[in-house]
């Protein structure tokens, strides 16, 4: 499997395509915006897109949907049935995909926004919105963090160490990394002062 990223500066946010080292269908996750980079990438390793996965429908993720669609004609897979005027297929956590010949195990978590799914293919965790090196995503509230951090531990944290996490924003990490050193989940253990600091940070944050 090769996974290769592509940082926008338009929404600062990360496209991901995933393709087969033997098969030219490739996969692209995210495609929040379309750039002659974006497409030297797809053309330059050959692939021909075949499948959009969405992480959730917030604009920085989505915008370039309808290029793709336009060069390549790929089907979309997302919680919910329309993004924009372009018809979805459907799908929720729990759901197996298999996108010409790439296993694709669809988790949902909420919180960050009711739509928000992790796609786990292979070694890898694409994450979108929901967890990020050393942050989880923004949530409306309160209840809804609680919620989103207690789905994170039970459904992320239990993954192998080891497992490589593709975010929609910033760099990639580890279960590994995120487990020992991510304030927003060690929050509760943590000492008045590192709570006091997340408190800071949390405040400081758009």
């Amino acid at each position: 499997m090769r996974i290769y990223q592509h940082f926008s500066v338009v929404g600062f946010c990360n496209t991901y395509v995933v393709g087969q080292n033997s098969s030219s269908d490739a996969i692209i996750i995210d495609p929040g915006h379309v750039d002659n980079e974006l497409i030297s990438i797809i053309e330059k390793n050959k692939f021909v897109i075949k499948t959009i996965l969405l992480t959730h429908r917030h604009e920085s993720h989505t915008s370039g949907v309808g290029t793709l669609l336009k060069l390549y004609n790929p089907k979309i897979y997302a919680y919910t049935n329309k993004v924009y005027e372009f018809e979805v297929t459907e799908i929720s956590g729990g759901t197996k995909l298999n996108c010409d010949g790439i296993d694709v195990e669809v988790i949902h978590l909420p919180g960050h926004s009711v739509d928000s799914l992790v796609f786990k293919i292979g070694c890898a965790l694409f994450t979108g919105d929901t967890l990020m090196a050393t942050r989880i995503g923004s949530t409306p509230g309160y209840m809804e963090r609680s919620l989103l951090i207690k789905i994170i531990k039970n459904k992320l944290l239990s993954f192998d160490d080891n497992l490589l996490v593709f975010p929609g924003h910033g760099a990639p990490t580890k279960i590994k990394n995120e487990r020992l050193f991510n304030p927003d989940l060690t929050e509760e253990t943590a000492s008045p002062w590192l709570r006091n600091q997340i408190a800071l940070e949390r405040n400081n944050r758009f």
